[in-house]
C-alpha cells in the first residue's frame, strides 16, 4: 500500500513523471524489486513508441510495402497486380497491434506491483510532484527518486499562415482514413522521408521539402546519393535547399506553400492536399514545474543532466529526448540502464557510448560508429570495404538488391571502426556488426565464420573478403591519399 504522510502527501520510493518505453522498464524493473513505484503518464500507456511513433509508423511502412509488392507483381510472375488501397483497413492493423501492446503493457503493471496514474503531473516542490487525475480530482506524490521522461513534441515555425493551416503531426498522419491526394512533408529527415515514401506508395503524390541542399547532410555523399535516388526513382519529388516563406489553406482540404530557392531567391508556389509538419522535436519542459524542484534547463529547454543522467536537483533524474538524449527508444531504455546503475551502486554513464541509428524506409539506411566523414574530420587512417547489395545472393532471391554495405576497418588492426548498411535488412545486417565492434572481435572473424546460406547476413563474408581502400591519414596539408589493398581470405 501507498505511505501517506500528515500532509497528504503520498510517499514512495521511485516517481515518474511520463511513461515512455524507457521508464516502462524502469518502473517494472524496481518494482519488482520490491520498491514503491508510480508512473504518471498523461496519455499513451507505454508512451509515444507503441502508440503513436516507433511501431505504428512501422507497421503502416510495412502495409506500404506490401502495396509496393503489388505494384511490382508482374515481376514476381503474379498476372493480375490491380489493387486498391483502404487506409481505413490500413488504420485498424496499426490499431490493432497498439491494443495488444497497451494490454502487455497493463498487464506488466499489474504483475509488477507499479502502479500506473492517468492524469498530469509537475512538480510542486523538491522531489513532489501534483497530478491532475482524469477524474478531475488531484494527488500528490513525493518520491525517494524522481525520473522525468516526459519527451517531446513536433517542432514548428514561425512561418506566416503555419498555424491556420494546421498541419499534420506524425501521430496525426497515422490516423488518415484516406490517401493524400498530394502530401507535402516539410522536412527532410527520418520522419519526413518515411512517411513521404509509405503514403506515395499507397498512392499519393509526395513531395518533400528540406532547407539543406541535401538528403541526411551529416552522412556520408554516398548514403545521401543513394537516398535521394531512392526517393527520384520512386516517384517522391524533393525540393532541396529551399524556405517555406508563407502557407496559405488547411491541410486535410488544400493548402499552397510559397517557397524561396536558398541562394539565388527564386520563388516557387507548390499546391496539395494535405500538409506534414516534420521539422524536429522540442523537449516537454515546460509547464511541469522544474523550476521548483532546482531542475536546470539548458538554452535549448533540454533539462540538464550529468553522465549519470542525474539532473541539478540531487535524487531527480532524467531520461531519453528530454535529456538531450538521441530520440531514438533504444537510446531511451539504455538511459533506464545507466540511472539503474546509478541508483544500485554500479557504474555505468553516457559518455562515450555508440548509438546505433536506422531509417526505415524501404530499403532501410543503418549505421553503427565512425562514418567516413568523422573518421577523416578526426585524422583516422582505415581501411574501407565496400560491395554492392547485388552481390548478397540472398538479395537477389529476393529481387531486392538496391544499395551496399560498408565498413571501415582500423589500418593498423583489424578492428571495425563503422558500418553503414543500405538494403533490404540493413538494420539485422548491422546489428550483428555492431555486436561483433562492441565485444571487439575483429572483422576477420565475420569473415571467417560459418554463418547459414543463403541470408542476408551471410553477405559480411563476401563484404569482408573484398579489396579494401586504404584512407591514409591527413598529413599537414590536410590532404588525403587513397589506396587499394588486396584482403587474403
Amino acid at each position: 500500500m501507498n505511505v501517506s504522510s500528515k500532509a497528504g502527501v503520498e510517499e514512495y520510493d521511485l516517481v515518474i513523471l511520463g511513461g515512455g518505453r524507457g521508464l516502462t522498464v524502469a518502473a517494472w524493473t524496481f518494482a519488482a524489486q520490491g520498491q514503491r513505484v508510480a508512473v504518471i503518464e498523461r496519455k499513451y500507456i507505454g508512451g509515444s513508441c507503441p502508440n503513436i511513433a516507433c511501431l505504428p509508423s512501422k507497421n503502416i511502412i510495412h502495409s506500404a510495402k506490401v502495396a509496393s509488392y503489388f505494384r511490382r507483381a508482374r515481376e514476381f510472375g503474379i498476372v493480375d497486380g490491380n489493387f486498391s488501397v483502404d487506409m481505413r483497413a490500413v488504420r485498424e492493423r496499426k490499431c490493432k497491434m497498439v491494443s495488444g501492446w497497451n494490454d502487455m503493457y497493463l498487464e506488466n503493471y499489474k504483475t509488477t506491483g507499479a502502479e500506473l496514474i492517468l492524469g498530469s503531473g509537475q512538480f510542486i516542490g523538491p522531489k513532489t510532484l501534483e497530478v491532475a487525475l482524469q477524474d478531475g480530482t488531484r494527488r500528490q506524490l513525493r518520491g525517494t527518486n524522481v525520473i522525468i521522461n516526459t519527451g517531446t513534441h513536433a517542432s514548428s515555425e514561425p512561418i506566416p499562415g503555419l498555424v491556420d493551416a494546421q498541419p499534420l503531426a506524425h501521430s496525426e498522419a497515422l490516423e488518415l482514413d484516406e490517401v493524400p491526394t498530394h502530401l507535402i512533408v516539410l522536412g527532410s529527415g527520418y520522419v519526413g522521408l518515411e512517411f513521404a515514401q509509405a503514403m506515395h506508395r499507397f498512392g499519393s503524390r509526395a513531395t518533400v521539402l528540406g532547407r539543406d541542399a541535401q538528403l541526411l547532410p551529416s552522412e556520408d555523399e554516398d548514403v545521401s546519393e543513394a537516398i535521394q535516388r531512392l526517393c527520384e526513382d520512386e516517384g517522391i519529388d524533393l525540393i532541396l535547399n529551399a524556405t517555406v516563406k508563407r502557407i496559405a489553406g488547411k491541410s486535410g482540404e488544400s493548402v499552397r506553400i510559397l517557397l524561396e530557392k536558398n541562394g539565388n531567391g527564386t520563388a516557387k508556389t507548390l499546391e496539395g492536399s494535405h500538409f506534414l509538419l516534420a521539422i524536429g522535436r522540442t523537449p516537454n519542459t515546460r509547464g511541469i514545474g522544474l523550476e521548483l524542484a532546482s531542475v536546470e534547463l539548458s538554452d535549448r529547454w533540454y533539462i540538464k543532466v550529468n553522465e549519470h543522467l542525474e539532473t541539478t536537483a540531487r535524487g531527480v533524474w532524467a531520461i531519453g529526448e528530454v535529456a538531450g538524449s538521441l530520440q531514438f527508444t533504444h537510446v531511451s531504455i539504455h538511459d533506464f540502464r545507466v540511472v539503474h546503475a546509478s541508483l544500485t551502486a554500479a557504474k555505468r554513464v553516457t559518455t562515450g557510448r555508440q548509438i546505433p541509428l536506422c531509417l526505415f524506409t524501404d530499403p532501410e539506411f543503418a549505421r553503427f560508429g565512425l562514418t567516413e566523414k568523422e573518421a577523416k574530420a578526426q585524422g583516422i587512417a582505415y581501411r574501407l570495404f565496400k560491395m554492392p547489395m547485388e552481390a548478397v545472393m540472398r538479395a537477389s532471391t529476393l529481387s531486392e538488391t538496391r544499395g551496399f554495405l560498408k565498413a571501415l576497418v582500423e589500418t593498423k588492426s583489424d578492428r571495425i571502426l563503422g558500418f553503414t548498411a543500405f538494403g533490404v535488412g540493413a538494420a539485422e545486417i548491422m546489428t550483428s556488426v555492431q555486436i561483433a565492434m562492441s565485444a571487439g572481435i575483429p572483422y576477420t572473424t565475420l569473415r571467417d565464420t560459418i554463418l547459414t546460406h543463403p541470408t542476408l547476413v551471410e553477405g559480411l563474408i563476401p563484404l569482408f573478403s573484398s579489396s579494401a581502400s586504404t584512407q591514409e591519414r591527413a598529413d599537414e596539408g590536410n590532404r588525403a591519399g587513397r589506396k587499394q589493398e588486396t584482403v587474403s581470405w
